[in-house]
This record gives C-alpha cells, sequence and structure tokens, in this order.
C-alpha cells in the first residue's frame, strides 16, 4: 500500500450531493484503500461521516470531524482531533473552495470577495500553521492543495481567479521554507470536472443538467470528456506518497490538456 502506516487530514471531505462523487470524498476514500489513516474534515458534519462510513465500510480507519476552517481556532482543533486520534499527521488535503457571488470586477462586492478569500486561501494558510510544527517536529510531512486552472486561465470571475493564485504563491511559499524539515508541498490544479459541485449548483439555477455536460465535455481536449473526482484523487495519492518525494513545490495540472491551449492552437 501506497500509504501504509501514514495519517492523512481531507479538509472538505464531505461532499454535495449528486450524481457522482466529489474531489474531497473521493481522495479520503483513496487514501485509506492506499492503508492511510483519514481525518475527514467538513463544515457538513453528516457528509463527513458518510465519507468516514464509506471508508470503515471497506476496512479502512477514518474518523468525522465538523469544522468551519475559515476560522482558525477551528482549524487548530482539527489538526489537533488528527494527533490526538492517530498520534502524528502526516498528510494535509486542503480542498474547500468557492466562488459563491463573484463577478467581474465591477459588480464584485466586498462581501463576496472577502467570503471567496476566506474559504480559499485563509482556510488552507491556518490549517498549514497548525499543521506544520507537528511536520516540523517529525522531520516529514506532504501538504497539498488544491487550487484550480482558474489560476492560470483567463476568466473573468475576479475573486475567484486571484484567491486560487494566491493558493499557487502559498503552495510555493511552503515548499522553499519548509524543505529543510523534510516537507513538501504541491497543488493540483482541477479543471472541468464531472463533480457534484461543479454540476449540481447550476442545474439548482434552472441549468439543463445534460447540456451543461455536454458542453462542458467539449471544452476539453483530451478525449472530449471532463475529468471525474478519481482523476483529482489519483494525482494526489501519488503527491503524497514517498513516489514524490523528491517533487515539491509543483503546481499540477490535472485538466485533460485544457490550460495547455492558453497562448497556442
Amino acid at each position: 500500500m501506497r500509504l501504509a502506516g501514514k495519517t492523512a487530514v481531507v479538509v472538505g471531505g464531505g461532499q454535495t450531493p449528486g450524481d457522482t462523487i466529489g474531489n474531497g470524498r473521493a481522495t479520503a476514500v483513496l487514501f485509506a484503500r492506499e492503508g492511510a489513516r483519514v481525518l475527514v474534515v467538513d463544515r457538513d458534519l453528516a457528509s463527513a461521516e458518510e465519507t468516514a462510513a464509506t471508508i470503515t465500510s471497506e476496512g479502512g480507519q477514518a474518523r468525522a470531524f465538523q469544522a468551519d476552517v475559515t476560522r482558525e481556532a477551528e482549524c487548530r482543533a482539527m489538526i489537533e482531533s488528527c494527533v490526538e486520534a492517530f498520534g502524528k499527521i502526516d498528510i494535509l488535503h486542503n480542498n474547500v473552495g468557492t466562488g459563491l457571488g463573484d463577478a467581474g470586477i465591477t459588480g464584485l462586492s466586498e462581501e463576496a470577495f472577502d467570503h471567496i478569500y476566506a474559504v480559499n486561501v485563509k482556510s488552507a494558510l491556518f490549517a498549514c500553521k497548525h499543521a506544520l510544527p507537528h511536520m516540523r517536529a517529525q522531520r516529514s510531512g506532504v501538504i497539498l492543495n488544491v487550487s484550480s486552472i482558474a489560476s492560470i486561465c483567463s476568466m473573468g470571475l475576479i475573486a475567484y481567479k486571484t484567491s486560487k493564485a494566491a493558493m499557487n504563491a502559498l503552495t510555493h511559499a511552503l515548499a522553499t521554507g519548509n524543505a529543510k524539515y523534510g516537507i513538501r508541498a504541491n497543488a493540483i490544479l482541477p479543471g472541468l470536472m464531472n463533480t457534484p459541485m461543479a454540476i449540481e449548483g447550476y442545474a439548482a439555477r434552472g441549468a439543463d443538467k445534460a447540456q451543461l455536460i455536454r458542453m462542458r465535455d467539449s471544452l476539453v481536449p483530451l478525449g472530449g470528456k471532463m475529468g471525474t473526482a478519481w482523476d483529482v484523487a489519483y494525482a494526489a495519492l501519488f503527491l503524497a506518497s514517498d513516489e514524490a518525494k523528491f517533487i515539491t513545490g509543483v503546481i499540477l495540472p490535472v485538466d485533460g490538456g485544457q490550460s495547455a491551449q492558453v497562448g497556442g492552437g
């Protein structure tokens, strides 16, 4: 098993209800299948418990933990809970994000901007702040930040794009600042994914789901089809494993080649 003996905190390990599996849940389940003990964190405790139940039903080890990770005290409690339950923290997977209320620069409200940055940036910063002392003490650890290809591609939603670009910059700072402690930090940039958060939100606002999926599929160069949460999860598994022991500071698109089209035909 690729993560045997490891412990992981998966933030955003529940998911939005929908027809498919979300990135956080898929990653938590895959980490457990590969031997990790997993603390599944979500603001929706019932959803975190569903993920944990899936893991334990397969013979893995998991606990659910409720936290609003925009609050530093709850990030601290989350890390402390992992260490108390499992004795250490080897992997911190930051997988929460939102674009709720985003707009172009002339239409963006202060409230929406602050909320998006709190969810997309502050949550990861404070989770890392409280995980790093434990990782530094043990001279090892892996931080994985889920960003987006929106951070490197053109789009009109100002707060989401710039907050994900900030996540990339945070990842670089974590990588360079903590390499001397044996800690690695990398970011994953999903492209168009067929996940509940991506699809159900639009459908709830009146979009035809089948038409939306066809449109999104058509934008993906590789195979003309969106990726799934398992594509993100397997990228996370590789970066979390010792197979990637010489990889840090990487900003990895998982997007079927969509970002490779930027600036070219």
